[in-house]
């Protein structure tokens, strides 16, 4: 695991060592252990290493044997082992045990295919000389981060966009064109980020870099390949294989691994997985890590408890304090690179925090909601889907009543069953939609509907039922943009690895054959996964009912203190660049008077600390 930074040279500099320094010295909380630097009359390439695998040899920038080709790697390649015995046996001679070595030869026997053969997470570019091009691939969901930044004369890439801030062609510029639908998703959708000529390599995707030009490509791509047989024990049997192999991988360090645990299934699984594993090889049950709050009516550490206890496992609270909130978020929105206001990246922040005073590595239980049918929005769509029997003349002409009558139980349902899932995708409008959106902004701009972002995704798989298109676009849009980001970013602020065996390729062709009615039904949600969890952990913790990342922020935001924290930044000069400022100031009043604002408010103050930090103070 590591940070790397790079840039393609066009007009040799005397100090292009100490530029490629300082844009590493940025991101050196990715990796603490160990530096490295390789520049050329091509290329300058940097790394940052925390030592995982091989810990003695490793190091990068990686050269092979006759130093034509040049490797920076970030994350772990989980079937590197089977790999290297084909290139062994290929001809290839190996000086470390690493798995980026097997990358750097794997490019070397198979080109760009290599990308289709690997197992893991991982972001890698490689230099190679006689073809004075560079070569780069990220993983199939996106786990690892690849942004680069493009304009007419100048190529720089990295782990984190804040390694281009030292660089002297990297030009700062916010991308204004991308604030509203910040508001709308609580994230930036696509390739485009909020910097200017900033963007993101997608998950998938790898691309060469040649003369100028850029060509990207997709080597992999996430689709259902829906199989309508077998009984819920056969599901369950064939996920609790393939996810047993999956940790299995996932476990392989040569330093010591804990887990995340939560009161959920999921991080469950994980850490009895794990520990059991890790009891026959080492005898010592795995460490796991749990948070919570002084207040105990949102906090899940009692449950997280009751089962580390129930199965034996340590388990090492931290309880946040409600001043916690506030006094590291503008830290928060300096690591997270874009903003992000999702209010559970801040207990990860400081859960991460804890969990690397004991360990490197942790496993967690990220994507098994998306991939098996985790989110109570997939049973929401499973009755609209119901609904949707009904002739669309009908639904449509039932929802235009509805819409002209008082409000009433179900007026929700009749309006958003005329629509197609795309139309009504929570995720399109999770905190503003394109009406309160332009009402906050500075001059009350048009907003376009933000479920255009989403549309595409959707489009791939519009034949399907409305849960199974909704939990698709979960995977490519929600999980991509929104749980990845703050699970590597809030991790590595801390240097501290962060793997998950539920987002695995094996793990995913499996998941994207369950049925549905094996996911998400009326009755409960990850219903295959849930029996097959029951084979192994509690039944408490199998059928725990899905609660989410729980802050305490609503009420925190009603206490004067945190009030007027907040109404600072709302009526401050920062603000009136882009909000209307008496808007803002209304939702506050009215959140503290009752309302529920508090993602609304957070989503804006969110945004205002990030600004501050990337175009205020640096």
């Amino acid at each position: 695991m590591c940070g790397f930074v790079g840039y393609k040279i066009t007009e040799k500099r005397d100090n292009d060592g100490n530029i490629i320094k300082s844009m590493a010295d940025t991101i050196v909380h990715r990796g603490p252990d160990d530096e490295g630097y390789y520049v050329d009359e091509g290329v300058a390439l940097g790394f940052r290493r925390l030592s995982i695998i091989d810990i003695a040899s490793g190091a990068q920038p990686m050269q092979n044997e006759d130093g034509t080709k040049v490797l920076v790697f970030n994350g772990e390649v989980y079937n590197f082992r089977q790999i290297r015995e084909k290139l062994v046996a290929a001809g290839h001679t190996f000086v470390s045990g690493s798995d980026s070595e097997v990358v750097l030869h794997g490019y070397e026997e198979y080109g760009e295919k290599i990308c289709e053969m690997l197992r893991g997470m991982y972001a890698f570019v490689i230099w190679d000389k006689n073809e004075n091009s560079l070569f780069g691939c990220r993983d199939i969901f996106g786990i690892k981060p690849f942004y680069y930044y493009k304009d007419e004369k100048s190529f720089i890439f990295g782990s984190e966009i804040k390694s281009f801030l030292p660089h002297p062609d990297f030009v700062k510029e916010l991308n204004t064109e991308k604030l509203p639908q910040y508001l709308t998703y609580e994230y930036t959708v696509g390739e485009e980020t909020m910097f200017k000529n900033v963007f993101r390599l997608e998950g998938g995707h790898c691309f060469t870099y040649k003369n100028g030009v850029l060509n990207i490509k997709k080597y992999y791509d996430i689709k259902w390949n829906i199989k309508n047989e077998g009984s819920m024990d056969e599901w369950a049997d064939k996920i609790n294989s393939v996810f047993a192999e999956s940790v299995e991988a996932h476990r392989i360090a040569d330093v010591e691994v804990g887990c995340f645990l939560s009161s959920g299934v999921d991080s469950s699984m994980v850490a009895k997985a794990v520990s059991a594993r890790n009891e026959e090889i080492t005898g010592e049950p795995v460490k796991t890590f749990s948070i919570g709050y002084e207040r105990e009516k949102v906090s899940e550490l009692q449950d997280a408890a009751i089962f580390a206890s129930a199965v034996g496992l340590p388990n090492i609270p931290t309880v946040m304090k409600d001043e916690q909130f506030f006094t590291r978020a503008h830290d928060i929105q300096y690591y997270l690179d874009e903003p992000l206001s999702n209010p559970s990246e801040i207990p990860l922040f400081f859960l991460a925090e804890t969990a690397s005073k004991y360990v490197k590595v942790v496993l967690s239980g990220e994507g098994a909601d998306e991939l098996f049918g985790g989110y109570p929005l997939y049973q929401s769509e499973w009755h609209f889907g119901r609904y949707q029997k009904i002739p669309r003349f009908i639904r449509k002409a039932l929802a235009g009543v509805a819409s002209v009558l008082p409000n009433f139980k179900g007026k929700h349902f009749i309006t958003a069953g005329a629509m197609e899932p795309w139309e009504r995708y929570a995720r399109a409008n999770y905190v503003f939609n394109a009406q309160s959106a332009s009402a906050v902004l500075k001059g009350h701009p048009k907003v376009d509907s933000p479920a255009l972002a989403s549309k595409p995704v959707f489009d791939k798989v519009e034949k399907l039922d409305p849960a199974s298109q909704t939990q698709y676009a979960d995977i490519h849009v929600w999980m991509a943009y929104d749980i990845l980001v703050k699970a590597d970013r809030m991790s590595m602020a801390h240097s501290l690895e962060l793997r998950v065996p539920f987002l695995d390729k094996e793990v995913l062709e499996t998941a994207m054959q369950v049925p549905a009615k094996y996911r998400a039904t009326k009755e409960q949600t990850k219903t295959a996964l849930r029996h097959a969890a029951a084979k192994h952990i509690p039944e408490r913790s199998a059928k725990m009912v899905k609660r989410g990342f729980p802050v305490p922020l609503d009420e925190l935001l009603r206490q004067d203190e945190y009030y007027e924290t907040v109404k600072a930044e709302f009526t401050g000069e920062n603000a009136k660049l882009f909000f209307d400022t008496d808007e803002l100031m209304r939702l506050l009043d009215s959140h503290k008077a009752g309302k529920h604002n508090m993602r609304k408010i957070w989503m804006i103050y969110s945004f205002l600390l990030w600004y501050k930090e990337f175009f205020v103070k640096r």
